[in-house]
């Protein structure tokens, strides 16, 4: 059975970056893809993008308003001949630096769009699901859900939340026929890492490598899936070494000053915008 084709499957914060490349995959397979964002104007370009005649529309939403997600959702379930087949929970925010820091805007701004965010999704979509007794959810987390690095502490206390979150549902939903997946990818070429300055041993990945992971898992549903693919393995042996070994370790691969010492001028319009995060942006 393909579990792409001919799917209704919605997809948080896609106007750009991950979300983007994992709707052009999946309308590449044959699906019905509906995207979702909060900046309308990006959003607007997103769907010329995608190209006229292909089975994909769009709608203004904000993850952390449950109103605007039951009503982002209920239009994608019109598109969709009356269901949701699979929902890409993508939308989120990375504010980076030390933690005293931050501010209570962006504390706020993470912790409601990359959490109560996911929260919101899940529990909106999982009814129809589980009457159906089929589904996935899909929720986009990272690498940094599993090993948190200095500079990361706002961002990997939402992620590892989300880890925590899809493996437990896994579990609670898979009796009832629905599938719960994590992704984690370490660095990823888009906004998120603006500013910052990798080394060789943090290579970034491609939006596209995720959107191929996205496709994998559809194909082949499991709970827990790392781009890189060796990347949770090695994660998971990072996370048991002692104190000391695990700071060594960063050291050495430049985990331990990357998200605090960076380009703040390169970075500024993303940090501004992450700190802001929720509502939807109107076109002018």
């Amino acid at each position: 059975m393909d579990n792409i084709r001919g799917k209704t499957i919605a997809i948080s914060g896609a106007a750009r970056g991950i979300g983007l490349a994992t709707a052009t995959a999946l309308l590449r397979r044959g699906a019905r893809v509906v995207i979702g964002d909060r900046d309308v104007s990006a959003l607007d370009k997103a769907i010329h993008g995608l190209g006229p005649g292909r089975p994909v529309t769009g709608y203004p939403l904000d993850v952390t308003d449950r109103e605007s997600f039951a009503t982002f959702l209920d239009k994608a379930r019109t598109d969709g001949d009356g269901r949701i087949d699979v929902l890409i929970n993508n939308a989120g925010v990375m504010p980076v630096g030390p933690f005293l820091e931050q501010t209570p805007e962006s504390i706020r701004s993470a912790t409601e769009v990359n959490f109560y965010g996911v929260l919101n999704g899940c529990q909106l979509v999982l009814p129809e699901m589980v009457k159906r007794r089929a589904g996935h959810i899909i929720n986009i987390a990272s690498m940094a859900g599993i090993v948190a690095v200095p500079g990361q502490v706002l961002y990997a206390g939402t992620k590892f939340a989300v880890v925590g979150l899809s493996t437990a549902m896994a579990d609670e939903f898979a009796p009832q026929g629905v599938a719960v997946t994590a992704v984690l990818p370490t660095f990823t070429n888009t906004e998120l890492i603006s500013g910052t300055n990798p080394s060789a041993a943090q290579k970034p990945v491609e939006p596209e490598d995720i959107a191929a992971a996205v496709v994998k898992v559809l194909d082949k549903p499991k709970t827990l899936v790392s781009v890189p693919g060796f990347g949770r393995r090695t994660a998971i042996l990072a996370s048991l070494l002692p104190d000391r070994g695990r700071r060594w370790l960063n050291k050495k691969t430049g985990n331990d000053t990357v998200f605090l010492q960076f380009d703040t001028a390169a970075r500024k319009a993303y940090e501004d915008r992450a700190q802001h995060a929720t509502g939807v942006i109107e076109n002018d």
